[in-house]
């Protein structure tokens, strides 16, 4: 139990470790000074709803989102979050993808050669299916954490700069239900593909409660750190390289590598839950699918990796917070009908 937990653990921050997050654009649009409360609410509410999630996914057998959509709001409002997790899971590989063509540019590589590298190593992964996918993340995400954790921890280390929270000066607090109905439709999306996979809620409980232990500690040694370098962040695209100005160069090269496997692992995820919704209309190779998929999304990545997320993230995350109500009151609510 707590073998499959662990995988299903790093599926679920494979999913959520992205471009976006590990480069710092993503807790940076949300958080800032004074979020110490809000990252605190969302890790309980982010592990919470990603049990709740899991829970259906395994009692519903699920191979892709529609049916965890409809036990959770009905399927006449399953059909509008159909689509707009379509949408999300589209968008959001198209900025994994162009955050890969951005961190590739350090070395030197053309945008669009980037971007095509980045494309063409996700979809061949998926000739092995999801048991490939489930292999890798065993391996890259471990490195993703370790890589984000050293750097932060590094940093600290350096500046000498203490991490307090104030319960007193927590205005941002609404920031935490915000960052957590954004995530939320991700958790939806990837779980659900899985649901026939999980053998029972005990392996839901130890990778939800683990992952977002492990997500709301690096969210908030992050935040506090960039809240250091607030004045220095206008000059980055990713607000990462402002935490490793003065670093080694070998760790600048190791920090970029750990940038691309968030991208890579976060592309994969995001194209699982994509290619398992579209898979259900059509009988086709997952691997056609997807390298179909990847095909329309590459003339979308020149609009900007920071542009995009700045627009998209804050608009997702208003959007699924009716999702997450229901998600957390579906315990209340399943009885209650009952």
């Amino acid at each position: 139990m707590w073998r499959a937990g662990m995988k299903w653990m790093l599926l679920i921050l494979g999913s959520l470790i992205g471009a976006g997050y590990a480069s710092g654009q993503e807790i940076w649009q949300f958080f800032g000074d004074e979020s110490g409360l809000a990252i605190l609410l969302f890790t309980m509410m982010f592990s919470l709803s990603t049990y709740i999630v899991m829970r259906i996914s395994y009692e519903e057998k699920s191979v892709h989102f529609l049916p965890v959509l409809e036990k959770l709001i009905g399927p006449l409002l399953a059909k509008v979050y159909d689509f707009l997790i379509i949408l999300y899971l589209f968008t959001t590989t198209i900025v994994m993808i162009a955050g890969g063509g951005v961190t590739l540019q350090i070395f030197h590589i053309p945008f669009w050669a980037g971007v095509i590298l980045f494309s063409l190593c996700a979809g061949l992964l998926f000739l092995w299916g999801i048991k490939g996918i489930l292999s890798v993340n065993s391996y890259l995400i471990p490195v993703l954490v370790a890589g984000l954790l050293y750097v932060l921890i590094s940093f600290q280390t350096a500046h000498h700069q203490p991490w307090l929270l104030n319960l007193n000066q927590q205005y941002n607090w609404p920031a935490g239900i915000a960052f957590a109905s954004l995530n939320i439709l991700s958790v939806v999306a990837v779980l659900s593909a899985v649901g026939k996979e999980i053998k029972g809620v005990g392996e839901a409980r130890i990778a939800s409660i683990l992952s977002g232990l492990i997500f709301g500690a690096i969210s908030y040694m992050y935040n506090e750190t960039l809240v250091e370098l607030a004045g220095e962040l206008s000059h980055y695209e990713i607000p990462l390289f402002a935490v490793l100005e003065g670093a080694p160069f070998p760790i600048f090269l190791f920090m970029t590598a750990v940038l691309c496997v968030a991208i890579y692992t976060t592309t994969i995820s995001s194209i699982l839950g994509l290619s398992s919704r579209f898979l259900s209309v059509v009988n086709w190779p997952r691997w056609i699918m997807v390298f179909l998929l990847l095909f329309i999304m590459l003339p979308f990545t020149t609009f900007g990796f920071s542009n995009l997320i700045a627009f998209l993230y804050p608009i997702y995350g208003l959007l699924n917070l009716y999702l997450l109500v229901n998600i957390l009151l579906y315990p209340l609510l399943s009885k209650w009908k009952t």
